[in-house]
């Protein structure tokens, strides 16, 4: 899986980049609320049984949820030294529906007309290394994303029915290359910018977009409102995911 891919892939996006160093120590610390829909299949097999894909919405009952995300980046004026930005992001969410099917999960049945409820929990932390490459009103940075995911995949069954529970890992690192650009509209203090995640390996790929438009004062407090998009499909084990979660977020930022 993911997990497979070499780190040097990332790492690379370093090489061969111009840099832009800053004049000065710059921190911006910030937080965001994001507002996905949940689409996509999961399947989870058994070394006797290929497992069902399992549609979130059609046959889980996933629609939307909101989540919070809280970020810190370090700039610095010491060259060769990447920059550093932490994300930590709380992606733990769950939906109870009543199966029009019967499925196959990591070996267990779950049966139709049964209640299941679905937690996918692909919280993460991520820890970015990246260099300026472009810092004036046009800003863009370069680097690699070392995304750590600690979650799970698990379907259950109330104790009153088959009292069936099936919990999947969602537990590896995976290297991205990073890129964000900035755009600042002359002598008003807004700005669009946006930023991507991705890496693709054989038919493995995380793909994740974000697109903003913002404003931030004088004194370095901000705010934007953008869409992010993500998409994974990934093989871990035992467990297949082919995920798409979209939506718009608001974010509040300050950066001195």
């Amino acid at each position: 899986m993911m997990k497979k891919i070499l780190g040097v892939l990332a790492i690379a996006s370093f090489s061969a980049v111009p840099l832009a160093q800053a004049d000065v120590a710059g921190f911006e610390i910030g937080t965001y609320q994001w507002t996905p829909d949940y689409k996509g299949t999961i399947r989870a097999d058994d070394n006797l049984t290929q497992g069902d894909d399992i549609n979130l919405q059609d046959d889980l009952g996933f629609t939307d949820d909101t989540h919070n995300v809280i970020w810190a980046s370090l700039e610095h004026p010491i060259p060769l030294l990447p920059n550093i930005k932490i994300t930590s992001s709380n992606l733990d969410t769950s939906a109870t529906n009543t199966l029009t099917r019967t499925v196959e999960f990591g070996g267990e049945t779950f049966s139709q007309s049964e209640e299941v409820t679905t937690i996918i929990d692909s919280s993460n932390t991520e820890y970015t290394l990246y260099y300026e490459v472009l810092d004036n009103w046009v800003n863009l940075d370069l680097g690699a994303t070392f995304r750590e995911y600690d979650g799970v995949v698990s379907l259950n069954t109330p104790e009153s029915g088959s009292n069936i529970s099936e919990v999947e890992p969602l537990d590896f690192t995976i290297p991205l290359f990073y890129a964000k650009g900035r755009f600042d509209l002359p002598f008003t203090g807004f700005f669009v910018d946006a930023q991507m995640n991705y890496i693709g390996y054989d038919d493995d790929s995380v793909s994740d977009l974000m697109v903003a438009l913002g404003y931030e004062s004088e004194i370095g407090f901000g705010a934007s409102l953008g869409y992010r998009t993500f998409d994974l499909e990934a093989e871990e084990d035992d467990l297949s995911v082919d995920l798409q979660f979209d939506g718009a977020y608001f974010s509040a930022f300050y950066h001195f």
